[in-house]
């Protein structure tokens, strides 16, 4: 009896797959939705004020809680002001707060990562237990503590994320760092005679950064929730400026007189910018992940 056809049967090229198009099926989908989704938000919050000309921070008392016309689509929260105009000018200072934020964390604690993994000893011993100190603290906590200290405002969120989350970074790019030192490439490039700063920038941190990229993705995800959760306990971007959190805020006061649009609006904001980002710091994890 032939076994032929029972074999065809179970041979991965007869599983079912999805028609898709050879560009996406050679990558990843959830990278594609990921981009496409963000590339909408970007457009949309990039573009929507050259269109929405309504000032964001006019108070029209009279006109509270308007409701959906031409001249305010979405219409008016509790001081009259327009709530489009609002979110869209929110989203830009929320989302450029959240990427900006990402920036000296990536850039400090990837050097600092690097250096601990490379050199060893003390200098890694020195830069791990300065990082056990600040992760001995709730990221929340510790965060909020800061801004308490310094003040609200753009400024104070930038330092207080900054002296936080370096540790991630840090410890990511420490852990690739003491498997790649013993790489016989990094051997050749010491025997050759190329200075250490020449082999940590040329060929340490290019071949380790990767991994601290894709956490840069659901960082900007955690720290769209840190200036929102400020923001909606009055400790984030300073009023009058437009804020998904200082929307939500003012909103949940005036829930129970059927005022949403004020809290979902900037609500399903916030998730749907999460989703995008988590969806690109997947794809890239098949990207960019080491093939060992």
């Amino acid at each position: 009896m032939s076994v032929e056809p029972l074999a065809s049967q179970t041979s991965p090229q007869a599983r079912f797959t999805l028609p898709l198009p050879a560009f996406l099926r050679r990558h990843n989908l959830q990278l594609w939705i990921g981009l496409a989704i963000m590339g909408i938000i970007v457009a949309i919050l990039a573009i929507g004020p050259l269109f929405v000309t309504a000032d964001p921070n006019r108070q029209d008392l009279l006109n509270a809680f308007g409701p959906s016309s031409l001249a305010h689509p979405m219409g008016t929260d509790q001081l009259g002001r327009d709530i489009l105009s609002r979110f869209l000018n929110g989203g830009r200072v929320d989302l450029m707060v959240a990427v900006i934020a990402v920036i000296v964390p990536f850039i400090l604690g990837t050097a600092l990562g690097a250096l601990a993994g490379y050199f060893g000893r003390w200098v890694d011993v020195v830069i791990m237990r300065l990082a056990d100190i600040v992760s001995a603290f709730p990221f929340y906590v510790l965060v909020i503590v800061l801004v308490f200290v310094m003040g609200n405002g753009m400024a104070s969120i930038f330092v207080a994320i900054s002296l936080v989350s370096w540790v991630a970074y840090a410890r990511i790019v420490r852990g690739e760092v003491l498997v790649l030192r013993e790489e016989e490439f990094i051997s050749a490039c010491r025997a050759s005679g190329l200075s250490t700063p020449r082999i940590l920038a040329r060929h340490v941190v290019p071949n380790t950064v990767s991994q601290g990229i894709i956490y840069a993705m659901s960082d900007i995800v955690l720290n769209i929730g840190v200036v929102v959760t400020l923001s909606f306990f009055g400790m984030g971007i300073v009023p009058p400026t437009a804020d998904w959190g200082q929307m939500m805020n003012d909103g949940q006061q005036y829930m129970g007189t059927g005022n949403y649009g004020l809290i979902l609006w900037p609500g399903f904001a916030v998730v749907l910018v999460s989703l995008a980002l988590a969806l690109i710091g997947d794809g890239l994890t098949n990207i960019l992940k080491p093939k060992r």
